[in-house]
Order: structure tokens, then C-alpha cells, then sequence
């Protein structure tokens, strides 16, 4: 087999490695079924005319001879890329746990950014969301993962950028993205931070920036913290101090009073980093 007939099939295997392990398997089975189907020799009408089956005989004898063989590879190929899909996702629960328990953000950092993006894949699976890569690759590859909850889809960009504030301009990219792909909602993800330009557009529309030490807050959140005898866990320890943490980015809350609708006048705990995130607990 060729070089480039290996590289081929590896794209394949690679793309089909960034949907669910179980969407690849469900792929096998489908594709073995078709392909089973159509590698049965052709029939030939008794008593028509041979010079016009010849045509049609000969086609589907072709396609039953590639189906023959594709009827082994495909699914070959399919369960090679969920084996892989769920590799990844063990990386990423691995990346999220290492991550978690670092002292502080800066651990990000040292991240590629093929491993920042599984990283921040992950993050979005552990808040029930369901993860597609988009396979494009690359260092800056635009739209970076497809998330959805029910219905509705969601757009997520990844930046990896150590140096710079992310910019007003990726904001901009991915608002566009989600109003021409119907997308209700999106998140840009950094390992740094954002420039003031950057928050005051995000500020009033549905795109949400998550920073560095937002995003390491989250994975804190959402990490076991083993107890002993005698300690407290860290509901308990957030019940003793009094403020609660941010079920959606792990954030602290600060404690509101809602001004208008059915709740106006009661108190809630809102998220510190609102409008950015707006998690809120009942008071």
C-alpha cells in the first residue's frame, strides 16, 4: 500500500475519531450491513438478451468487488477510530484531573494546543454537554469543538495563547459563525485572558469568555476531593463560609436581590464573573 493511500485511510480513522466512541462503532455496524449487502454477485435475467445485461452486469459486478472488500475495511477502520475516540477521552479526563489539582492556572500553559482543546472538550462533557471536535486542526483553526444539550448547539473556540489578550476580532469570528450556522450560543476559551475591547463586545450577547483562571476554576469544581474523618468537603467548607460556588464556572457568587420579573425583590447568589457567566443558586 502506498504512502499516500496510508495517509488517506489515516484521515479517515482521524476524522472519524472526533465524533463519540459510540458513533464510530454504530458506523461499523451500518457499514458492514450496506456493504455485506452489496457484495453479492450479480444475478442474470435467464432467457433476456446477454448484450443488454452486459452493461448492467458489469457495473455491479464492479461495485460488488470493491463492496467485497469494503465490507471488511470500513468497519475495520470505524472501530479503529472509536478506539481512538475513546482513548482521547481518556486523555482529556486525565489532562482535567492533572489540571485541577495544579496550584494554580499557569499549568495551562505548558499545554499544546491539541491538549488544551481535549482539555477544554472535556470541561464541556463534565457539564452535560455533548462534544464533537471539528477535525480541522491547526493552531488556530477557527471553530475548535461543536457542543450540544438537547436541541440546541453551541460554538466553541479555543485559544491557547500565553503571551497575548485575546481580541475583539475572535470574538467577532464566532458570533458570526454562530449566527450563519444557527448556533444559540457560544464560548471562547483561553489559557490567557481577554482584551477590555473583547469583554465589552461579548458583554449583552450570548458568547461567553472564559479566561485561564476561570477555566481552572472549573475543573477545581468539578474534581473529587477526597474527605477524612473529620474534614469537611468542600460543599460542606462553602456552606461554613457562606458563599457558595458558581455551578457553572466554579466561581465565587456574590449575593444579589432580583430586580424585576416573578423573583423581583428575593434574594439569589449570582455569579462574580456576570455578565460573563451567568450561574446563579437560590439564596
Amino acid at each position: 500500500m502506498g504512502r499516500r493511500r496510508k495517509n488517506e485511510l489515516r484521515e479517515i480513522v482521524e476524522l472519524l475519531s472526533a465524533l463519540p466512541w459510540w458513533a464510530s462503532l454504530i458506523a461499523a455496524v451500518l457499514s458492514y450491513a450496506i456493504l455485506h449487502a452489496l457484495a453479492r454477485p450479480p444475478a442474470v435475467q435467464p432467457g433476456a438478451d446477454a448484450a443488454k445485461q452486459l452493461g448492467p452486469v458489469m457495473v455491479h459486478a464492479l461495485i460488488a468487488g470493491m463492496a467485497t472488500f469494503g465490507q471488511f475495511l470500513v468497519p475495520a477502520l470505524c472501530v479503529l477510530a472509536a478506539a481512538m475516540s475513546m482513548f482521547k477521552r481518556r486523555q482529556g479526563r486525565d489532562l482535567a484531573s492533572r489540571v485541577a489539582t495544579a496550584p494554580s492556572a499557569a499549568a495551562l500553559d505548558a499545554m499544546t494546543w491539541q491538549d488544551f482543546e481535549r482539555l477544554v472538550g472535556e470541561v464541556f462533557r463534565q457539564r452535560g454537554y455533548s462534544v464533537a471536535e471539528t477535525g480541522r486542526g491547526g493552531a488556530d483553526g477557527g471553530v475548535d469543538l461543536v457542543l450540544r444539550k438537547g436541541h440546541e448547539k453551541f460554538l466553541v473556540q479555543c485559544k491557547q495563547w500565553k503571551a497575548l489578550k485575546v481580541g475583539v476580532e475572535v470574538v467577532r469570528e464566532l458570533f458570526g459563525v454562530m449566527a450563519a450556522s444557527g448556533a444559540v450560543g457560544g464560548f471562547v476559551v483561553t489559557s490567557g485572558t481577554f482584551s477590555s475591547d473583547a469583554t465589552d463586545f461579548a458583554r449583552g450577547r450570548n458568547v461567553e469568555l472564559i479566561d485561564g483562571v476561570a477555566l481552572h476554576r472549573m475543573l477545581r469544581a468539578a474534581e473529587p476531593h477526597p474527605t477524612t474523618p473529620g474534614s469537611a468537603s468542600s460543599a460542606d467548607h462553602g456552606s461554613q463560609t457562606g458563599v457558595p460556588a458558581c455551578p457553572v464556572c466554579g466561581s465565587g457568587m456574590v449575593r444579589r436581590t432580583a430586580r424585576k420579573g416573578a423573583n423581583a425583590g428575593k434574594a439569589f447568589w449570582g455569579c462574580e464573573r456576570y455578565p460573563g457567566c451567568r450561574g446563579t443558586r437560590p439564596a
